[in-house]
């Protein structure tokens, strides 16, 4: 058996059927990944050894309860796990990382975790949706500017070919488009905000 070749799931499925041999592949397979996203966090060699063995002491003991059920996922569950085993860490310790937004540094990057990034792109989706609602509403020669500029990339020079209309009429167009969409932003209390 060719261990690189084996699939997270069929390893899960081996051990589950009592192969031991197939979950020390699982570990070293992703043993490496797994203690550097504890040790990025926790920024300690002991906290993060004692940390990496509850996590894989609670994958153990959720496969052999059978509710393991992420198919072909296994890393990604075992990241979660880990995840929430270094919340759990810094609450207890009550010392909570307080992390700012700037320029160089993301909240998002230092999680790295797939259900944030689910729900910030959710978040964006709704955003994207919301614009679009707001757009729907602007009169029409406004909005047929607005998109020409915003989605199509197209220069006033364009936008006035096309519609037939002045350089100077298709700028108010835009300016009058955004006015209004500024309007409908408060109107609907729409935040904007990813």
């Amino acid at each position: 058996m060719d261990k690189l070749k084996v699939l997270d799931g069929e390893l899960v499925k081996n051990y589950l059927a009592g192969n031991e041999k197939s979950f020390e592949i699982l570990i070293k397979r992703h043993k490496q990944r797994v203690y550097n996203f504890i040790f990025s966090k926790v920024l300690d060699r002991d906290i993060t050894e004692d940390i990496f063995q509850d996590t894989f002491i609670k994958v153990i003991n959720t496969l052999k309860r059978g509710k393991y059920n992420e198919e072909g996922k296994f890393l990604p569950w075992v990241m979660r796990i880990a995840h929430n085993l270094i919340i759990d860490h810094f609450r207890k310790s009550n010392r909570m990382p307080t992390f700012k937004n700037t320029d160089e540094f993301d909240i998002f990057s230092v999680l790295g975790d797939g259900e944030l990034n689910a729900e910030k792109q959710l978040i964006k989706e709704q955003i994207l949706s919301d614009v679009r609602k707001l757009v729907d509403e602007l009169p029409e020669d406004q909005k047929e500017v607005l998109l020409m500029r915003m989605y199509k990339d197209m220069s006033f020079k364009e936008i006035s070919e096309s519609t037939g209309v002045s350089i100077n009429t298709a700028l108010g167009r835009m300016r009058y488009s955004l006015i209004n969409m500024r309007k409908l932003i408060d109107k609907y209390n729409v935040i904007l905000v990813n």
